[in-house]
């Protein structure tokens, strides 16, 4: 049997095919590499870096105050001195001359002195009493206020407090009015006198017997 010449198979390998590419693939890339770059210098502006740099701030020297001289602690006060009590001489024989009927006569006594009855009604004074004269007629004393209130003043909304001295008989009948505190404005002073009239009060006792008083009361104007 005789053998026979087989032909060479024509077989190509990756290797082989990578080695015919590779010139390809190499020029291929520069250009695109360079076509890159080129872009990117064209279409896109220069790139710089930020500046982060500082400045210190400037030191300012302070300048120290001149140191303080402290003074030296104040001397000790010295003690008193213990007080001695001095000795005297007192004639103990001191007598009062004795007061009797005899060098004194009663016949000869001077008079007593004769009673002044003073008019408490002519001004403001203290009078004595044990129960205070009341109001006895306080809604017409609000209606009088609510008539005499100045209407520029309520309007307003000023307000204040007068206080008035009244002088009250033994029969509680008004006689005497004045203004013992300003409220400060004349248009109230001049209303708180007219309402004055108009109060009407109980007598007050001096335990059990009626006595004519000075009493003050507050008149207060003010809008509700």
């Amino acid at each position: 049997m005789t053998a026979e010449a087989v032909p060479a198979l024509d077989h190509e390998t990756a290797n082989d095919r990578l080695k015919k590419s590779f010139a390809t693939w190499f020029w291929g890339s520069m250009i695109a590499a360079t076509v890159v770059h080129f872009a990117a210098f064209a279409f896109w502006p220069e790139l710089t870096a930020e500046d982060f740099s500082f400045e210190s701030a400037e030191m300012e020297a302070i300048e120290l105050p001149p140191e303080i001289e402290i003074p030296p602690p104040p001397q000790q006060i010295a003690r008193p001195a213990t007080p001695v009590i001095a000795t005297a001489d007192i004639d103990e024989d001191i007598t009062i001359a004795p007061t009797t009927f005899e060098d004194n006569p009663v016949e000869e006594l001077p008079p007593p002195p004769d009673e002044v009855e003073t008019d408490i009604s002519a001004q403001p004074t203290f009078t004595p009493f044990t129960v205070a004269p009341k109001i006895l007629n306080k809604d017409e004393v609000v209606r009088a206020m609510e008539r005499e209130y100045p209407p520029l003043l309520r309007d307003a909304g000023i307000g204040g407090t007068v206080v008035v001295w009244f002088f009250i008989d033994e029969n509680g009948a008004v006689k005497d009015y004045r203004i013992n505190k300003s409220s400060g404005h004349q248009a109230l002073d001049d209303a708180a006198l007219k309402v004055a009239d108009v109060y009407r009060f109980s007598p007050a006792l001096n335990r059990d017997k009626k006595v004519p008083v000075w009493v003050s009361f507050p008149i207060t104007f003010q809008v509700r």
